[in-house]
């Protein structure tokens, strides 16, 4: 079947991309950073449409940068890049933390858990594993100089890991072993602007693959490589196989993985940064020339359209993101855990109770959360100070949707304190808001934007500063509805407003109007994600205020 207007798939923050195919089933895992529950799964019959699968973990090391405990934070770190690999009846992730520099192993026989964690010794940034057809098992990693290592397969028992009660897998991989091979098999050269990294390792029709992205300043786009040897320890011999940015901002689409229908008809999934909204996923067909090395596309073009193999015809997508009553029902075993102990989270299904489209900025701290599930409403209490959003524990947020979309939320404040901020945000290095602060007794509703300016693409990872507001009024009551509004491309947008609508620009409104002043969203390296819509409440004054959520409806 040939499809048309096929890219991006999801159009939606999903970099660093991983994909498998079990049976009839792809799936595909992504980068989640510092949002939680963390390493999400998503999974599909088509590889053009994905819905969520699971969540890896709720909690990673529940540090105090993870949890925002105090001014610490692990923006632009926590998880990212993983390896999913499906070996002899076990899902395996692995992948590493930035902010605890160690590699995590999460094991399963179920792709929606339970997941059993451990570590290895060794930090492998950006890796690949390899279960080789021989038994022998690789783990490639780097930044421009690529390593590889072995690893072993080996009983709980001789590895030193505290057996899980949960698991029946009697094994875990390691790194703890004098292995035979252990050394670097290709190097980028100086001149890059980004080495070879987010390394793929495959072998395919008895040859070893290694894909890299990297960013030769000849172009200065991001690129994709690929290296193949007849042994896992080279020799390899390598070319750039894909240099095309679909026309979009002349930004370069690669890093990300291959994978093979069941016809034997193989697709690539990679990632394009794509501005403010993230990076976002972009898949092509791929083919094998006569000398071995993968086609990419149409000789390294993206096609507009192609075939593609659906093997689940008719099969209903649960969309990514999505407007929500907050009147889910959860499982039996988890509504008297939320309900009557908030601090209980140890049942939870999908994003703690919440429907799986939702993330929190950081660890939350549940006792602090409140939901009514009758009423649909979700009430956050402070218990800390805070001097501006990004410090704020609790936020709970969606991804944004290229190239552009719109929410709605009704906000109860009647339980702030004086000088609590409170509402809705687009959570990114250059954030806006609209929310309801008090003073004196009084509600205002207010507009503010934080644009920073230090430090260049890297950002500020430990901003310290207050929003700028740009507008405020005072409020009759405490209980209003909020709006906001986004275009990332205004050439894709059909109501696109020739005021509002530019390149990464937000408003927001109320009652209907637009509240401040359209602002610009920035894509930085101090978060490294891409905006999203969050609730959110922080004190600046007197911790204990609370906010109560309502009725959040999101529209493409």
């Amino acid at each position: 079947m040939i499809q048309k207007n096929i890219n991006p798939i999801t159009r939606l923050d999903y970099p660093d991309p991983d994909i498998i195919r079990v049976g009839d089933t792809y799936y595909m895992v992504s980068t989640t950073m510092y949002f939680m529950p963390g390493c999400e799964i998503l999974r599909s019959y088509d590889l053009v449409h994905w819905e969520h699968a699971t969540f890896v973990y709720d909690r990673l090391d529940s540090t105090p940068a993870q949890r925002l405990e105090g001014k610490d934070n692990i923006y632009g770190q926590g998880m990212w890049a993983a390896s999913l690999r499906y070996h002899e009846g076990i899902f395996y992730i692995c992948f590493v933390a930035n902010d605890t520099h160690k590699t995590y192993i999460y094991q399963s026989k179920d792709i929606t858990g339970p997941w059993e964690k451990y570590t290895l010794d060794g930090f492998y940034h950006d890796n690949s594993i390899l279960f080789d057809d021989d038994g022998r098992i690789f783990i490639v990693s780097g930044n421009k100089e690529i390593h590889i290592k072995e690893l072993k397969l080996v009983s709980k028992d001789l590895s030193g890991i505290t057996n899980d009660a949960t698991s029946n897998i009697p094994t875990v991989l390691t790194d703890k072993f004098d292995s035979s091979l252990d050394m670097t098999i290709v190097q980028d050269s100086d001149d890059v602007y980004l080495g070879y990294e987010g390394a793929h390792f495959y072998k395919i029709n008895g040859k070893y693959y290694l894909f890299f992205i990297h960013m030769p300043k000849s172009t200065g786009k991001r690129t994709e490589a690929v290296f193949v040897a007849d042994r896992p320890e080279g020799p390899y011999v390598g070319r750039d196989v894909m240099d095309d940015d679909r026309g979009y901002r002349g930004s370069g689409v690669a890093q990300g993985g291959i994978v093979e229908t069941p016809s034997g008809k193989w697709y690539s999934i990679l990632f394009q940064d794509s501005g403010a909204v993230g990076r976002i996923p972009v898949l092509m067909p791929v083919t094998w020339g006569n000398d071995g090395f993968p086609v990419f596309g149409d000789n390294g073009k993206i096609p507009e359209e192609f075939e593609i193999e659906d093997l689940r015809p008719g099969y209903e997508y649960t969309p990514l993101v999505g407007s929500d009553d907050f009147k889910a029902e959860l499982h039996e075993d988890t509504r008297d855990s939320i309900v009557n102990n908030p601090a209980d989270d140890s049942k939870m299904a999908g994003s703690f109770g919440f429907k799986p489209c939702w993330q929190f900025n950081h660890e939350p701290d549940m006792s602090l959360i409140k939901r009514d599930l009758e009423m649909g409403t979700v009430t956050i209490t402070t218990d800390k100070l805070c001097t501006n959003l990004v410090q704020a524990k609790n936020t709970l947020t969606q991804r944004t949707l290229f190239p552009g979309c719109s929410c709605s939320v009704k906000l109860d404040g009647s339980l702030l304190k004086d000088g609590d901020y409170a509402g809705l945000c687009i959570l990114e290095s250059n954030y806006g808001l609209v929310g309801i602060t008090r003073k004196e007794g009084d509600y205002y509703l207010v507009m503010g934007k934080r644009e920073i300016t230090t430090g260049g693409f890297w950002g500020e990872r430990h901003d310290d500063e207050p929003f700028e507001e740009v507008e405020r009024i005072k409020l009759d009551s405490p209980v209003v509805t909020l709006y906001s509004s986004i275009c990332y491309d205004p050439s894709a947008v059909q109501t696109a407003d020739s005021i509002n609508c530019n390149d990464d620009t937000a408003v927001f409104y109320y009652n209907e109007e637009q509240i401040g002043e359209a602002f610009k969203l920035k894509f930085m390296l101090d978060h490294f994600t891409g905006a999203r819509f969050g609730l959110f409440v922080y004190s600046t004054v007197e911790a204990g205020g609370s906010a109560t959520f309502s009725n959040f409806v999101y529209m493409n």
